[in-house]
């Protein structure tokens, strides 16, 4: 038998072959995406950003509601500590203010201290309103909302010392 040395394109030496896979690489023959594509990717950003924005700028609202009820429960602590102390709240005229500075209207408190380092604002900017006698209870402490105005729905709600 004789050996016959038939080469086919198949049987050439690896080498030769993966010099020949290096020199030429293969082409590809799309290198982007197409109009379509882009679009369809464009389209399903706007619709989430449809259903998300929406959510997220109401949580900034909720945030400021609850803002102002977790300062309308401190205050209102502040307020039972100066009871506790002086045997009354302050006056209408002394307001809030009696938390920070002795006061020098009448009732002057005799077991004075301060209860606050300052105070807050509302998260809409404006300050806490200050009743006594109060409407709701023997005293109330209340935020006009984002409207800054009695009453309101929503976000422009009274949040008071009266609502848990």
């Amino acid at each position: 038998m004789l050996a016959m040395n038939l080469r086919t394109p198949f049987s050439m030496p690896s080498r030769t072959r993966r010099a020949r896979q290096l020199a030429n690489p293969p082409r590809r023959l799309s290198a982007g995406f197409t109009l379509i594509e882009l679009m369809v990717v464009l389209l399903i950003i706007g619709v989430l950003a449809a259903l998300i924005v929406p959510n997220v700028l109401n949580r900034a609202d909720d945030a400021r509601v609850t803002a102002a009820k977790t300062d309308v429960h401190n205050l209102m602590q502040a307020l039972k500590l100066y009871r506790l102390d002086n045997q009354r709240y302050p006056t209408a005229e002394q307001g809030l203010q009696a938390l920070l500075t002795k006061p020098t209207a009448a009732p002057v408190p005799n077991n004075w201290k301060s209860y606050l380092d300052q105070l807050p604002k509302d998260p809409w900017g404006q300050p806490y309103v200050y009743l006594n006698p109060g409407i709701k209870g023997d005293i109330d402490v209340m935020s006009y909302g984002a409207d800054g105005q009695s009453g309101g729905e929503g976000n422009d709600a009274d949040i008071g010392s009266w609502q848990p």
